[in-house]
């Protein structure tokens, strides 16, 4: 009998800045955030501070970065429309921010984003667009990555474009703002005075780019400091995948080491050797970066490894399969949901996003979620 195990349980824990007051209530996690909006059970119940003050700072600039900055700042009138949770919409119809920061310890070059996610965000309705203008200066340096990669030339016209636009358009006090804040990196998160315990901005080093070989450039602390004030901060820093005990592990890339997803048990000079019939694939494989498509094709190299390793005949198992499993959890008393009664919860979700004129109204706890499985 032949039995395949795919580890594909992705990254859900987070990278950490291991700066002072990092532990101070009001900073989150983007993960936390976006489990929050998309009704996790986990973290249905997450306050996160949206009435304090009138600013949010989000340190990263990626497509997680902007996706977060979007939720705060898009019209909750268009985001009713949506299956985003009731609970969130709620909370963010009683927002105060009306400012966001995205902050990037490099300049719109190195942007790690994309032009889909970028348009997205810049379409917003009565949303105006801040870039100082010595952030979009281009040093002979930036010339060359945008002439090596397509991809990051198209993100610096965009911001450009966008920044040109700004210029000319006419104050709007009922505008809400998104600051892209290039050159500088988070130093130390600040305490309240009036909310002890309670963040109220973050101490910012300027940066400088320096080159480290063809066509890479790092940012380098110049020794100047500035505030940011805030009631919020959003850490979009990077995800972490987290071990599983028993299984291979490389805690400093903190993926599955692999090869061509098959899991590698251990390793001997050039030589490794992988697990029979284990594989891994998406976040856990490569590490948390990539699309959609980036997974597609991280998956196609996992299941070719697969159809290579049956087809060759390169290893075969006794063990029991997805029936040894089922009576495995039976045993442990671990509670499951199997297919048929995801297709219940989804058609439960649907059924009530129809009623109130949405894609799907999510269950965001556990009791309905089984509840829905079960009926």
């Amino acid at each position: 009998m032949c039995v395949q195990v795919v580890l594909a349980y992705g990254a859900e824990s987070d990278k950490d800045l291991g700066i002072p007051g990092e532990s101070l209530s009001g900073i989150y996690s983007a993960r936390e955030f976006v489990w929050w909006y998309n009704g996790h059970p986990d973290y249905s119940s997450l306050k996160p501070d949206l009435k304090t003050s009138d600013s949010a700072v989000i340190l990263g600039q990626g497509n997680v970065a902007l996706d977060v900055a979007r939720i705060l700042l898009r019209p909750t009138t268009e985001l009713a429309s949506t299956d985003i949770a009731t609970h969130a919409l709620s909370a963010l119809k009683e927002s105060s921010i009306r400012k966001v920061y995205l902050i990037g310890r490099r300049g719109p070059v190195q942007a790690a984003l994309t032009a889909k996610e970028l348009r997205e965000v810049l379409g917003i309705k009565n949303l105006h667009i801040r870039i100082k203008q010595t952030d979009l200066s281009v040093t002979p340096a930036d010339e060359e990555e945008m002439k090596t990669s397509r991809a990051r030339k198209r993100i610096y016209e965009l911001l450009s474009k966008a920044a040109a636009a700004a210029k000319t358009s006419e104050a709007d006090p009922d505008q809400r703002e998104l600051h892209f804040v290039f050159f500088r990196q988070p130093d130390q998160f600040l305490e309240s005075d009036e909310r002890k315990g309670h963040v109220s901005g973050v101490n910012l080093q300027k940066t400088i780019l320096e080159s480290v070989g063809t066509g890479k450039q790092i940012a380098v602390g110049t020794g100047e400091f500035e505030d940011l004030n805030c009631s919020m901060v959003l850490k979009a820093i990077g995800y972490k995948s987290v071990p599983v005990n028993g299984l291979p592990f490389d805690h400093k890339k903190g993926v599955v080491p692999n090869v061509k997803g098959r899991v590698v048990s251990h390793t001997s000079g050039d030589i490794s050797q992988t697990e029979p019939g284990l594989y891994v694939c998406g976040w856990l494989k490569r590490g948390p970066v990539g699309i959609i498509a980036t997974n597609l094709y991280c998956a196609e190299e996992t299941v070719g490894s697969i159809s290579e390793d049956i087809e060759e005949g390169v290893w075969k198992s006794s063990k029991a399969g997805s029936k040894g499993l089922m009576q495995l959890l039976e045993k442990r008393k671990v509670k499951k949901v199997e297919f048929s009664g995801w297709e219940k919860i989804d058609a439960k979700e649907k059924q009530m996003g129809i009623e109130r004129n949405k894609p799907r109204e999510k269950l965001v706890t556990w009791e309905d979620l089984l509840a829905a499985a079960a009926n």
